[in-house]
């Protein structure tokens, strides 16, 4: 599977062949081209074709994902056959209201041989409620995606409710994904304006410990990707962690002192998990 940077993930209908260019054409780290809720039912299985040959023409050149129908639809069986079939240039098969570790291996099952890995979007409460069996599921899931118009819309949360009621679901979605050793996104704001709401409860997620997020709008890629990257003092620092580990274990000493800190592997690990979200130096 490729290793990929979600700072910004930018969401586009497979049936729109513009707007699916544009996308794809943009600076963010990943594509999403989407089969599901941008697509109309008697336009699905042209959407699938479509993105298909997107994925031929620029899976070589960036990671391109695809957001499937979710498992309780007819076209589930069909996306993923189709995703199984695409070969390299498909980053990953992404599965929107994943609730049951089952969902999980048979989407695995269908992508059979493919280098393809699986995401998922929690976004029912029996998502959230069994997030933590969801990540255990399978080898071949990546990341693990908040969606919050659906969870919204099933908790019947106020669409006016502060941020801060999501906070004990970012948490343990946070949480669940840290064990599994599964990279961690946050859902698309809800509007499509680079503004101080959407600065801010990105920075928020990223202080949270989230690894970027999903964006529906290109006008948001800069922002996102500022805020999910290391700043030049972060990335120094963590290679001087590392340094300062290094030479101490060369030495034969179970610790090492920097800049007045007691270093030990849990900076260490912090400090690697900057230098992979600054990516190549």
């Amino acid at each position: 599977m490729q290793t990929v940077r979600r700072r910004a993930v930018l969401v586009a209908p497979a049936s729109d062949d513009r707007k699916a260019r544009k996308a794809l054409a943009s600076t963010a780290d990943e594509v999403v081209l989407d089969l599901e809720d941008a697509v109309t039912p008697e336009n699905k299985e042209s959407a699938r074709t479509a993105a298909a040959a997107l994925v031929a023409e620029f899976g070589a050149q960036r990671p391109v994902s695809i957001r499937v129908n979710a498992f309780d639809t007819e076209w589930f069986t069909d996306d993923l056959a189709a995703c199984a079939a695409m070969g390299e240039g498909l980053s990953a098969a992404v599965m929107p209201k994943a609730e049951s570790p089952e969902h999980l291996t048979e989407a695995d099952r269908l992508l059979g041989d493919s280098p393809a890995a699986l995401q998922i979007l929690v976004e029912t409460p029996t998502g959230i409620r069994d997030v933590a069996h969801l990540c255990a599921a399978t080898d071949r899931l990546a990341a693990i995606i908040i969606g919050y118009a659906d969870l919204g819309a099933a908790l019947g949360r106020w669409p006016s409710a502060p941020p801060s009621v999501w906070h004990p679901i970012q948490e343990s979605v946070l949480v669940a994904a840290r064990a599994a050793g599964v990279s961690v996104v946050d859902g698309p704001h809800l509007t499509i304006a680079d503004d101080d709401a959407f600065r801010n409860a990105k920075t928020w997620v990223r202080d949270l410990g989230f690894d970027g997020t999903w964006v529906i709008h290109p006008a948001q890629i800069d922002s996102a990707t500022e805020i999910f990257t290391p700043d030049p003092e972060s990335v120094e620092d963590a290679r001087r962690v590392l340094a300062a580990l290094e030479e101490a274990a060369d030495r034969g000493d179970g610790a090492a002192e920097l800049d007045g800190r007691m270093l030990d592997e849990a900076l260490a690990v912090s400090a690697r998990r900057v230098l992979a979200k600054a990516g190549p130096a």
